[in-house]
């Protein structure tokens, strides 16, 4: 199966600063100890990574951006336009509150009033102990390379397969539980863009009607189809 990893960065571009806030998504919200700086609210268009919406703050750490929003999407906030840092949240149409700390931007980071949101955290939350026992792995094997353990660097090779099945497995089913929100297509295309097509095919095949006609429903059932396009 050929790797194709969605989402690439591979620019930045600005379509719009400053504008009188009247799209139907509206951000607001505080950075705690910015007083002065520029805030840019940013999404993925074809694989660029392009501005939206920005504010200049001086003296005032409150915010307010907007966009205006077809289909529920994944967003970031920057503090500069091509800022490392940033805050990424599921864009979706009304208010969405936004507060973080400007030494802890994204760490620190809560958003409310997106229910894809509260989704996503969900699942990111589970997710980190995944994350956390992959890492416990990968000491694990290099202390076994140092110590010229063949049989421990197997069966931590081993444990990450397994580890790897689990983690698949854990995001299909969050998927397929939430077959009625952007979140699930988004989910297929970031966290098992190179797992099995038969997963992508379940994951794919459970959302809901609306789903499939949002942004990231047709961009997972386009990428299966190339896929499989690959593979004949």
């Amino acid at each position: 199966m050929k790797k194709l990893i969605p989402f690439i960065i591979i620019a930045s571009l600005i379509i719009s600063c400053g504008k009188d806030h009247q799209g139907n998504m509206i951000v607001k919200g505080n950075i705690d100890g910015l007083k002065k700086g520029t805030l840019y609210l940013q999404k993925i268009q074809d694989t660029v990574l392009v501005s939206v919406d920005s504010v200049q703050l001086n003296g005032d750490s409150n915010f307010i951006l907007s966009d205006n929003v077809e289909s529920p999407e994944l967003y970031y906030i920057t503090l500069g336009e091509v800022s490392s840092e940033k805050i990424p949240f599921f864009g979706e149409k009304g208010e969405i509150t936004i507060t973080s700390k400007l030494d802890r931007l994204a760490t620190s980071a809560k958003i409310t009033g997106s229910a894809n949101q509260l989704i996503l955290d969900e699942f990111k939350e589970v997710y980190k102990k995944f994350n956390n026992q992959q890492l416990d792995l990968i000491k694990g094997k290099f202390e076994a390379m140092k110590a010229n353990d063949t049989d421990a660097e197997l069966a931590a090779e081993d444990a990450g397969k397994k580890l790897l099945k689990r983690r698949y497995l854990y995001t299909t089913n969050f998927a397929i539980q939430h077959a009625d929100s952007e979140v699930a297509p988004f989910l297929a295309l970031t966290e098992l863009y190179d797992a099995n097509i038969k997963l992508l095919d379940t994951i794919n095949n459970s959302l809901t009607k609306e789903i499939k006609v949002s942004k990231y429903g047709v961009k997972l059932n386009n990428y299966i189809e190339e896929i499989k396009s690959y593979n004949e």
